[in-house]
């Protein structure tokens, strides 16, 4: 007999056994007294203090099954090592890879630019006659473009067709070097020759110590003066003062993020006025496709006592 906690936050279709018990619960509550018995905990959206909540008191807990690709919300929570986390890795890709391509398209072809002369009622010639002037038409389009993606995991396997399909040159950044998905794929070793020739930096890095700033003024300057950089990551990968600052001083040709290290952003951010920057309030994921899927396959072999998928080292 499993009981099984599920949040407020999504509709789950749990394919429960005849003797396990699913409860409902309020992903931005305390747990009730009456749950802390519960082995599965399935989390998605969860305040920072439920999930603190959770590992203090659900002292019977086996697994969480977190939908969200990165796990840093539930690592930080501090559950202990008894507990196994699985993450919602693969259940994003499709919805974060077309957002990524939204962002790198609107900012390379400077639909934040031409959506201010709109709002303007202006008729802006400048940008045409940037993408006709042969020395600089090449900024303007991912035809033959340099795109580097930092961070080559399956939400990567996704985009990069997408990019290549258009003609961008693409290269990954993983942790470790050779091809996948068809792609060459180098380490952060590689990262200050590689960003010499990079116009389009993606970043799909997840939020751990070791990447916390790791977009920082160091690796501003590697990149080429009209180089983009777009986050759809996390925000505390980046140093942001350090990118209102290349924006102002011109060191970068644009910017998009949809994940800011504060969120909501504050009214008082130096984001909102930067330069040549794009903002979307992280909505790249936020929607996981067949979570139940992942959620009832992972159910099955932990009654199997089999290996459940995603599980994330510790």
């Amino acid at each position: 007999m499993l009981k099984i906690l599920v949040p407020s936050t999504i509709a789950l279709d749990v394919h429960a056994g005849p003797d396990d018990e699913v409860v409902g619960y309020d992903a931005a509550a305390p747990f009730r007294s009456e749950d802390a018995d519960a082995e599965v905990l399935v989390a998605w959206a969860n305040t920072a203090a439920n999930l603190a909540d959770a590992a203090a008191r659900l002292s019977r807990l086996r697994w969480v099954q977190t939908l969200a690709a990165g796990p840093d919300a539930v690592l930080a929570a501090g559950f202990g090592p008894e507990v196994t986390i699985t993450s919602g890795r693969s259940l994003h890709d499709g919805p974060v890879a077309e957002h990524a391509l939204a962002l790198v398209l609107a900012a390379v072809r400077r639909l934040d630019v031409l959506g201010e002369a709109q709002r303007a009622h202006r008729w802006d010639t400048a940008v045409n006659r940037a993408q006709a002037d042969p020395a600089t038409a090449a900024r303007y389009t991912l035809d033959g473009a340099r795109v580097t993606v930092w961070g080559f995991g399956s939400i990567a396997a996704r985009l990069a067709p997408l990019l290549a399909a258009l003609g961008a040159e693409v290269t990954g950044v993983a942790s470790s070097r050779g091809e996948r998905h068809g792609f060459r794929v180098v380490t952060d070793d590689d990262l200050p020759d590689v960003l010499a020739t990079t116009d389009v930096l993606v970043s799909l890095l997840p939020s751990l110590d070791a990447t916390r700033h790791a977009f920082d003024a160091a690796r501003i300057d590697q990149l080429p003066d009209h180089a983009v950089f777009v986050n759809v990551g996390r925000g505390a990968t980046v140093d942001e003062d350090a990118l209102v600052t290349a924006l102002r001083d011109g060191r970068l040709g644009g910017a998009a993020l949809d994940v800011t290290e504060t969120e909501p952003l504050p009214e008082t951010s130096p984001l909102w006025d930067a330069p040549r920057l794009i903002l979307t309030p992280h909505v790249a994921g936020n929607r996981p496709q067949r979570a139940s899927d992942l959620v009832n396959a992972n159910l099955d072999a932990l009654r199997a006592g089999r290996e459940l998928r995603n599980v994330v080292p510790r």
